[in-house]
């Protein structure tokens, strides 16, 4: 049976492995989830990733990070899912926790941060916050 949110899926992953002190999680690759990782790590909430090609199909290993025993990841949500798409323009981005927390934009220049395309003037489809 097909995946029909791979992100969603993703962003669980990330979220159970952290609960259970887990010092990494796999995520099956796509260009997206890689694209979305990068965000999460320009931003300091996780420590990296890497494709893990050992196994029949491409995955993503995710270094999730703690800090004093604590995820650095208080609270993941996708946003936009498959059946209810949200969009927003460059001024109308939403801000997280009065800009604690980020909110995950696919734009036209690629997937970037809430700040990111505020500074570049885009806007797009709202694809996760993270705080």
């Amino acid at each position: 049976m097909a995946m029909t949110d791979p992100l969603g899926d993703m962003l669980t992953r990330i979220r159970n492995g952290q609960r259970a002190k887990k010092d990494s999680v796999l995520s099956p690759a796509s260009k997206l989830r890689a694209n979305v990782l990068e965000v999460l790590q320009r931003e300091g909430y996780i420590r990296g990733y890497s494709e893990d090609a050992s196994g029949k199909h491409a995955q993503l290993r995710i270094e999730l990070k703690y800090f004093e025993g604590e995820p650095a990841i208080k609270h993941v949500a996708r946003v936009s899912k498959p059946g209810r798409r949200v969009y927003s323009g460059s001024k109308e981005l939403p801000i997280v926790r009065n800009g604690l927390g980020i909110t995950i934009v696919s734009t036209p220049k690629g997937v970037l941060s809430d700040a990111e395309a505020r500074t570049e003037n885009v806007g797009g489809e709202v694809l996760a916050e993270v705080f």
